[in-house]
């Protein structure tokens, strides 16, 4: 972060006198003390303590100045109104100031993923950072803004939304030269009360755009209504301006083709999603001069962020497919149907775990007993379900599958049956098995993971 002490005074019209300390070069900001070093700057944010509450453990940490709400004494400060706003208008003036290119990427499902695959493509190119983590809300986002590199050259910047205005807020700081959404599903479905809303949502990463920015979008009615009138528009799908052909799924891999490369993709994840995925990273390469065969080098060499669709191995050799970051019907959908289509090992069996899908509101019952299109007894041995909102699929599936080849383990704030749940999985699954596992974050498939993956 190459900013000074008196610059952020100025760009923040700070209502101290910083002339009567020495115009400190900053090294970075932090708001947890903790990773404060020399040099740096604190940002005392509020949260579940006030982190006012740590200014002098800052500065004995290293700390160089403070941004504050209130006046201190003995050391270098910035007095604002509201520290996070001030972050906020730090990160759009440094982006501003350094001009480099924004991608912005939100979807309901797909964004983290999508994020880094343009990130891979662009990197053969051009100096490029990308949101770390989820850092993706309204302290991430400016946070992965002030610690991009110094030679940085094109950022990715995820955006998430947790409520309404929560994109256009991003959006502002960041003012995207190209945005793009990959999905409009259900995600927090329990916040915004309608995928209208949720798409109108999503449409607001347009609100911090310039005239000649460019917008990716699917070809989803729902947004129609809400597409800018002064953006180019790109719409990705069957017969739309993008869209993926010719597509091969393997157990770990696909291979596609594009309407806009002359040559083939190979992508080694599974998930023809990820093909859709992958297409819109390969377009925003070609948006931004990357040789096609840099993209076709970066998406065949792809390495994810970790808990996103990928598969394990269980400590006694079964397959496993995890994905159990996140869930929400469209997304368990798509999970569902990739693995039904992948060819079972030779005398293994294929068993789906599903778990809970959070934040679903007042139609969470509905939409997990929906997912009974997705379940077949041709392509799923068995079925093992966990949570609450999910007991009437799992009452569904009793009827649909054969006897004894449908579990159901309960989650509610009266009874956890997760170490029968457990017990279960891990007794039945064999060697020759493929087992997927699907659920929202909360209802600790990772730990499952983990636990199949260690020795008995």
């Amino acid at each position: 972060m190459k900013l000074s002490l008196h610059e952020i005074a100025q760009v923040l019209d700070v209502k101290n006198d910083v002339t009567l300390f020495d115009d400190l070069k900053l090294n970075h900001i932090e708001f947890d003390s903790r990773k404060i070093g020399q040099g740096d700057l604190f940002l005392p944010l509020k949260g579940a303590r006030d982190g006012h509450d740590f200014i002098e453990r800052a500065f004995e940490n290293g700390a160089a100045a403070t941004l504050t709400e209130k006046a201190i004494e003995g050391h270098p400060y910035l007095l604002v109104d509201d520290c996070l706003k001030a972050f906020q208008d730090l990160a759009h003036y440094y982006l501003e100031k350094r001009r480099v290119d924004v991608i912005a990427v939100t979807g309901s499902n797909g964004k983290t993923t999508t994020k880094d695959m343009i990130a891979e493509v662009l990197s053969t190119t051009y100096k490029t950072y990308k949101t770390q983590g989820n850092y993706n809300n309204e302290i991430g986002l400016p946070y992965t803004a002030l610690h991009m590199p110094d030679d940085t050259e094109k950022i990715v910047l995820e955006m998430g939304q947790d409520h309404l205005g929560d994109i256009s807020l991003l959006s502002r700081i960041a003012q995207p030269k190209i945005a793009l959404v990959t999905l409009i599903g259900e995600a927090h479905l329990e916040f915004f009360g309608s995928r209208e809303k949720i798409a109108e949502g999503k449409m607001q990463i347009t609100d911090g755009m310039d005239s000649d920015g460019i917008l990716i979008v699917p070809a989803d009615k729902i947004i129609d209504s809400f597409l800018p009138d002064n953006q180019k528009v790109i719409r990705f799908g069957p017969d739309e301006d993008i869209f993926v052909s010719q597509l091969t799924e393997h157990k770990e891999s696909l291979d596609f083709t594009t309407n806009f490369l002359d040559q083939p993709l190979h992508l080694p994840v599974t998930g023809k999603y990820n093909a859709t995925n992958a297409m819109l990273a390969a377009y925003v390469g070609q948006l931004l001069t990357v040789p096609q065969d840099k993209i076709r080098q970066a998406l065949a060499n792809l390495e994810l962020t970790r808990n996103r669709t990928e598969w394990k191995k269980a400590s006694n050799g079964a397959d496993i497919l995890s994905d159990v970051y996140n869930a929400n019907p469209t997304a368990m959908r798509l999970i569902l149907e990739t693995f039904s289509s992948i060819p079972a090992n030779p005398g293994g069996r294929k068993i789906a775990v599903l778990a809970d899908m959070k934040e679903l509101g007042q139609d969470s019952l509905r939409l997990h007993s929906e997912m009974i299109t997705s379940l077949s007894p041709d392509a799923l041995d068995t079925v093992i379900f966990y949570g609450q909102d999910i007991e009437g699929l799992a009452q569904l599936a009793g009827q649909l599958f054969p006897l004894g080849k449908v579990y159901f383990f309960r989650k509610t704030a009266e009874e956890d049956q997760f170490d029968d749940f457990v017990k279960c999985v891990r007794d039945m699954i064999r060697k020759e098995d493929q087992i997927l596992l699907k659920g929202s974050n909360s209802m600790n498939l990772a730990e499952l993971v983990a636990i199949l993956e260690k020795e008995k």
